[in-house]
């Protein structure tokens, strides 16, 4: 199965690009964590009450899908790894790229542990779901409050520092594929877009004119 897999994936690297189950992670997760990072902020500026709960429970499980994605990305990684592309062997530059992703994939877990480990020291609140199944809290219930209290306070702490961390790495992330698309040239970003299949050209049809007359050549694009 797993030879399957990387079969398929190959006809993709191959290309130096990322397979489409790849891609479909990358932008997904992109997707999230932009609306993760305006809703966390819009709920910052709601007053107290049911409509803020709702959002903080909207909040929470949809961090528990990015959980579950991270979960399956990192797993797909493992399995298929990414292509050789033209920021590969550019010394410090690709070390800071993997330092990056690095850091990328600690806030992609941490962030939501930490959000699953607040929702669970509030105590007795509204269930958790995902996709209609129901969520379990971590087993905070039987110990003393004052530790609950101490969990919640460490919890929120690393939420807000992952938070600035993935603020920070994202200038950097989009500024460095900006900068080897347009300024190198490279084909890192090329390779993370989906591929459009190009139309193939139609054979052009036998021309009937004079003997001996030959059709033109298509003009060559530069």
């Amino acid at each position: 199965m797993i030879e399957a897999i990387r079969e398929w994936a190959a006809r993709h690297t191959a290309d130096r690009r990322y397979s489409p189950v790849g891609v479909a992670f990358h932008w997904i997760m992109a997707a999230l964590i932009s609306f993760q990072l305006y809703w966390g902020w819009y709920m910052s500026r709601m007053p107290v009450g049911g409509d803020k709960l709702d959002a903080y429970k909207l909040h929470s499980e949809l961090g528990l899908g990015m959980l579950v994605l991270a979960t399956l990305r990192f797993v797909w990684r493992t399995i298929v790894p990414g292509p050789i592309n033209d920021a590969d062997g550019l010394g410090w530059q690709t070390k800071l790229a993997y330092v990056t992703h690095a850091l990328f994939y600690i806030c992609f877990f941490g962030l939501p542990l930490s959000g699953w480990a607040m929702w669970s020291a509030l105590g007795d609140g509204p269930k958790l779901d995902l996709l209609g199944a129901a969520w379990p809290q971590l087993p905070f219930h039987d110990i003393p409050v004052a530790a609950q209290w101490t969990i919640l306070g460490w919890a929120d702490g690393i939420h807000t520092l992952l938070i600035l961390l993935l603020l920070a790495l994202i200038p950097m992330h989009v500024g460095a594929a900006l900068k080897h698309h347009f300024w190198n040239r490279h084909d890192v970003l090329i390779g993370m877009l989906p591929e459009l299949k190009e139309d193939e050209p139609a054979e052009a049809e036998p021309r009937h004119g004079l003997p001996g007359s030959q059709a033109r050549p298509a003009p060559v694009r530069g």
